[in-house]
């Protein structure tokens, strides 16, 4: 099985142990990390301790769906897949988070991006890959965009944040689509 994914200064892999103090650091060693308030704010998801997130980490240890983004030997973020579906298998939704900003803007989760769906298609037989945000996180918008997915849905005023509604916002590409593009960077 692959182990890791690379392009130009990204590597994608999957999370090691060693990798596990350094990743919650920049995930959650701050008591507000910037990143929270970007994905998905409205689930009001906790920021985790040190040791709640040890007992997390079998969900990130060699995991096929869940791989570290790597800069200059870093770990920097992580690229993510699920099947919407369970046990179904058939509709696979991604997901990328970068946790330290200052690095936004610099065209990795872009690359990224690119890399992990690559690499999905390449795994999986599967005709459809696609990711769901909400329509105040312009980045995510912008990268689906920019990486030629299609807005494929937007369902109007379901997610509350900031004492106001927001859109839910569905992108995907097809298989096809993606093997028309050069992806490479």
């Amino acid at each position: 099985m692959i182990k890791s994914i690379s392009n130009a200064e990204i590597t994608l892999k999957k999370i090691k142990g060693d990798d596990l103090l350094p990743l919650w650091h920049i995930a959650y060693g701050r008591e507000e990390p910037e990143w929270m308030k970007w994905n998905g704010p409205y689930f009001k998801d906790p920021v985790y301790t040190w040791e709640a997130f040890q007992k997390l980490s079998a969900n990130y240890l060699n995991n096929e769906f869940r791989y570290g983004i790597f800069v200059n030997e870093q770990i920097i973020g992580i690229v993510s897949a699920y099947y919407e579906d369970n046990d179904i298998e058939k509709w696979l939704e991604i997901g990328i988070v970068l946790y330290d900003e200052s690095i936004w803007g610099r065209n990795i989760g872009t690359r990224a991006m690119k890399l992990w769906i690559n690499h999905l298609f390449g795994i999986i037989n599967l005709p459809h890959i696609g990711f769901t945000t909400w329509s105040g996180n312009l980045g995510m918008i912008h990268l689906g965009q920019k990486i030629g997915m299609t807005e494929e849905g937007r369902i109007r005023k379901v997610r509350f944040w900031q004492n106001q509604y927001w859109d839910s916002v569905k992108f995907g590409i097809l298989r096809d689509e993606w093997s028309e593009l050069d992806w490479r960077d």
